[in-house]
């Protein structure tokens, strides 16, 4: 299910580093992300933290994309820097793949496959992502209902 990012991951993959070496900070911006939407149009995200809070990259370039009312997203990656200074890609956290259950169901997302770059589908990253009660259909008397 993995594939080669295309020229336009690349591209993305690209704008988000550029954002990332424009504003990274150690402890305000450490990761940016980059989306693409149906509209064609990249949105980017930023890491903002604070001493008690962080708001992924990803959830912010979601959010971008989201205002801009720019349709389904079809394409993602964030980056951070490694320990040599160098821009890498980096895998989105647990809650940022559960955004992506909401806002990229059928997005490719650029992930680090153990120190290969590659496209993973959306799906792959969370599987069996968290629904309400009412989306299922099993019940407590049948839990094997499918």
């Amino acid at each position: 299910m993995l594939h080669t990012p295309t020229p336009d991951d690349v591209e993305l993959f690209r704008a988000a580093r550029a954002l990332l070496e424009s504003r990274h900070h150690p402890e305000l911006h450490q990761v940016a992300a980059a989306v693409r939407a149906s509209d064609g149009r990249v949105y980017l995200g930023l890491h903002i933290g604070s001493r008690r809070i962080n708001v992924c990259a990803e959830s912010s370039a979601i959010a971008n994309a989201e205002m801009a009312g720019a349709g389904e997203i079809t394409a993602m990656v964030a980056v951070c820097r490694n320990s040599a200074g160098e821009t890498v890609v980096t895998n989105p956290c647990g809650v940022c793949r559960e955004l992506m259950g909401t806002y990229a169901q059928r997005a490719d997302v650029m992930i680090d496959d153990r120190g290969s770059v590659a496209m993973a589908p959306a799906e792959l990253l969370l599987p069996q992502r968290w629904m309400f009660p009412f989306e299922n259909d099993w019940t407590p008397d049948d839990p094997s209902t499918k």
